[in-house]
């Protein structure tokens, strides 16, 4: 990842109180820049699902799977550093890098969606989280290559190679617990019942989403809707999961690329970001 330069100047050790209730923001993230907002969705979501999957490291049923679970949250983490690097660049300010932009925002200035922060729970709602969003991923990064940003059309073409494995070894797992054993088989009905809400919001287009689609940076993620239903589809078929997922509309009381999230996301934040926060500008 040697072309995506870090930008910015490295955070000062003395510039943040740990014991602050309320750690200072490096840069407005309530200005109405609509670029950096949408950059901010895209590095996000990746590390929130990255750092999501990561939790299964040492945990997951066979060492094999062990292995390709945390690789993919690997895969998450790299997209979302290119994208907070270019976010990064975006702002001009000093002192805003890769690391301020994940470990030094509150939970209401996140703005990736409900779906990635959702817990694990049991191994069939981590591959049907995974699975929901990879397909999500695909579509939405296949669109991106062709961004009138360069930089965003880059990083999207290196991570659409990545998303099509995880959309590949996703629905093989889809397939493998719909259509196995008894227990597989309820436990993703199950999974399918949690998770569903949360698919909705992915199609419904905040202003920065709006303004990406407008100004040719972004893609209109309306058009992104039917592709991602009809491949839920054709997998929920080959799986024996037919006529058990609707399309469920959520609540309209969150909308994580809003910055209103559900409780989840603070607790995977306070876990991931304590190290920077109780050691500011910490390097290794």
């Amino acid at each position: 990842m040697d072309q995506y330069k870090k930008p910015g100047d490295q955070l000062s050790s003395q510039s943040i109180d740990p014991y602050q209730s309320t750690i200072p923001l490096p840069i407005n993230y309530s200005s109405t820049n609509q670029l950096i907002d949408y950059i901010l969705h895209l590095a996000d979501n990746a590390l929130v699902l990255g750092h999501r999957n990561s939790e299964w490291c040492g945990h997951a049923p066979v060492l094999e799977q062990d292995i390709a679970i945390t690789n993919i949250a690997l895969d998450l983490i790299g997209q979302a550093r290119n994208f907070y690097q270019y976010a990064a660049l975006q702002s001009h300010t000093t002192g805003v890098s890769e690391d301020t932009l994940a470990y030094f925002r509150e939970a209401k200035d996140f703005k990736n969606c409900l779906l990635v922060e959702q817990p694990n729970g049991d191994w069939a709602v981590t591959i049907l989280r995974q699975f929901f969003f990879s397909t999500y991923q695909y579509y939405l990064y296949q669109q991106l290559q062709s961004s009138s940003d360069l930089q965003i059309a880059a990083i999207a073409e290196k991570a659409f190679k990545e998303v099509t494995y995880h959309l590949r070894w996703s629905s093989e797992w889809v397939i493998r617990l719909g259509d196995g054993t008894g227990e597989s088989h309820e436990r993703m009905l199950h999974a399918i019942n949690i998770l569903s809400p949360f698919t909705s919001e992915l199609f419904i287009p905040a202003n920065y989403e709006k303004a990406a689609a407008t100004e040719g940076f972004g893609t209109n993620i309306l058009l992104l809707k039917p592709l991602w239903q009809q491949k839920v589809k054709e997998i929920f078929t080959e799986a024996t999961l037919t006529n058990t997922f609707f399309f469920k509309e959520g609540n309209t009381k969150f909308s994580g690329k809003e910055g209103r999230h559900t409780k989840h996301l603070n607790a995977i934040l306070k876990e991931m970001q304590i190290l920077q926060r109780t050691f500011p500008g910490v390097e290794w």
